[in-house]
C-alpha cells in the first residue's frame, strides 16, 4: 500500500483509512489516559500518605514539564526515525510508570512515575500527525483528525471510570496493576498491526525539499502563533479539569457526585464535538481558522454564563457541557489549521514544538489560577478561564492571517 501524501487523491481504501484511524485513536486515547493516573487517586494518597494538595499538584506540574520539553524534542527524532518506533517506546513507559506506581511507597516513587508517564506522553502529537499525515488519503484527514480528538476525550472520560472500578473491587495498588496490563494490551494490538503505522523518515520522505536543516523552522512566526493558540486554549481545559468540580460544589451548592458527573458530561459532550468537527473541517478546510476562532468564541461566551450563574443550579450544568461542545466541534479544524502552517517535511518537530504548547498550558494554569481558588475567588477563576479564551481566538485568526492561500 502507498503512503498518502498532501495534496495527492486518494490512494488507500476507506477501510484502510478507517483501520490507520482506529489504531491511531487507540494510541491517543491511551496518551489521555495517562493524564489522570495520579490525580484521579489524590484523594487516596492523601488519605494513605498524609501528603498536601500542593504537593500532589506538583507531581501533575511534574508530568506536564516533562512532557512538554519532551513533546519538543520528540519531533526531530520522530522524523529522523519514523513515528512507530517512538509510539512503541512511549507505550512501554506507560507500562512501567504503572507497575511502579503500584509498588510506590513515598513522594519520590511518584515523583518517579510522574516523569515515566510525561515521557511517555511526550511524544504523541508527533507520532501520531505523522502517521495520519503521511497514511491517511488527504480528502479524509478532517474525518481523521476528528477521530483523533475524540479517541482524546474518550481517554479522559474512560479513566475515572476503570480506577473507580478496579480501585473498588481490588484497591488502588491492584488498579495500577491492571492499567499497566491495558496498556501492555493495546501495545500488543499495534505491534500486530504494525504495518498500517509505518512512516517515512524525513529525509526520505521530503527527497532534499522543504526545511534545509532541523531548526529552520523555528524562524517561522506562524510556527509561533500556532505554539500560542495551543498554550493558551489549553489554560481553559486544565481549569475545568482541575477546579471545575470544586467551583461548581462552590457556587451552585451541588454534590460531589453531579459535579463529577458534569465534568464527565463536558467530556463526552467534547467528544461528540469532535465527531460533527470532523464533518465541519471536510467541509470547509480553507476556513479552518475562522472555525475555530469561532468556536473558541462561543464557548468563551458560555463559559462566562457558567459564572454568571444566571441559568440556576441545573441550567448551569448544562451550560458547562455545552462549553466542552463547542470546543470540541472546533478541534478538527484546529488540526487541519496547524496542517496548514507545517512546512514540508517537518511534520514532527513543528507538531511536536506546537502541541508542547499543550504541555505548557496545563502545567501553568493550576499555579495561576490555583492562588484564586484558594482565596475562594471561583467566578473570578471561571471568568479568568474564559478571558484566556478569547486570547485564544486572537491567536487563531494570526494562524490564518499567515498561512492565507492569495485569492
Amino acid at each position: 500500500m502507498q503512503l498518502a501524501s498532501s495534496g495527492s487523491e486518494p490512494t488507500v481504501s476507506l477501510q484502510s483509512d478507517a483501520k490507520v484511524m482506529g489504531l491511531v485513536g487507540l494510541a491517543h486515547a491511551s496518551s489521555h489516559f495517562s493524564h489522570l493516573l495520579l490525580p484521579l487517586m489524590f484523594p487516596i494518597f492523601i488519605r494513605d500518605f498524609g501528603w498536601s494538595y500542593s504537593e500532589l499538584g506538583l507531581l501533575s506540574t511534574l508530568f506536564f514539564v516533562v512532557s512538554g520539553v519532551g513533546q519538543a524534542s520528540a519531533g526531530f527524532v520522530v522524523d529522523r526515525l519514523g513515528a512507530r518506533p517512538v509510539l512503541f517506546c512511549s507505550l512501554v513507559l506507560f507500562t512501567l510508570a504503572c507497575l511502579l506506581a503500584s509498588v510506590a511507597e513515598g513522594y519520590a516513587a511518584l515523583m518517579a512515575v510522574a516523569v515515566l508517564a510525561g515521557l511517555g506522553n511526550a511524544p504523541f502529537h508527533p507520532v501520531d500527525f505523522t502517521i495520519l499525515n503521511q497514511r491517511v488519503s488527504t480528502p479524509r484527514l478532517g474525518y481523521a483528525f476528528s477521530v483523533h480528538g475524540l479517541s482524546g476525550n474518550l481517554g479522559w472520560a474512560v479513566a475515572p471510570v476503570f480506577f473507580t472500578v478496579t480501585g473498588a473491587l481490588w484497591g488502588w495498588r491492584q488498579a495500577f496493576v491492571a492499567a499497566a496490563g491495558l496498556y501492555a494490551l493495546v501495545l500488543l494490538m499495534l505491534v500486530l498491526n504494525r504495518a498500517a503505522l509505518k512512516t517515512e523518515p524525513s529525509a526520505r520522505a521530503q527527497g532534499g525539499a522543504g526545511v534545509t536543516n532541523d531548526l529552520a523552522f523555528m524562524r517561522l512566526p506562524v510556527v509561533w502563533w500556532c505554539f500560542a493558540f495551543f498554550l493558551l486554549s489549553t489554560v481553559t481545559l486544565a481549569v475545568v479539569q482541575n477546579f471545575s468540580v470544586p467551583i461548581l460544589k462552590a457556587l451552585q451548592g451541588v454534590s460531589l457526585e453531579l459535579a463529577s458527573m458534569t465534568l464527565t458530561a463536558y467530556m463526552l459532550c467534547g467528544a461528540v464535538g469532535m465527531l460533527i468537527g470532523g464533518f465541519v473541517a471536510a467541509r470547509w478546510p480553507r476556513w479552518s481558522d475562522r472555525v475555530v476562532a469561532a468556536c473558541m468564541a462561543g464557548a468563551a461566551v458560555l463559559m462566562a454564563l457558567c459564572a454568571s450563574g444566571l441559568f440556576g443550579q441545573m441550567g448551569t450544568l448544562w451550560v458547562l457541557a455545552a462549553t466542552g461542545f463547542a470546543i470540541g466541534v472546533g478541534g478538527p479544524s484546529r488540526d487541519l489549521m496547524i496542517k496548514k502552517a507545517t512546512p514540508k517535511g517537518a511534520t514532527g518537530r513543528v507538531y511536536g514544538l506546537v502541541y508542547s504548547g499543550l504541555d505548557v498550558g496545563f502545567a501553568l494554569s493550576p499555579l495561576f489560577f490555583g492562588a484564586l481558588m484558594d482565596r475562594g475567588l471561583y467566578q473570578a477563576t471561571l471568568l479568568g478561564a474564559a478571558l484566556v479564551l478569547l486570547f485564544s481566538v486572537v491567536a487563531a485568526l494570526g494562524v490564518g492571517k499567515r498561512t492565507a492561500v492569495p485569492a
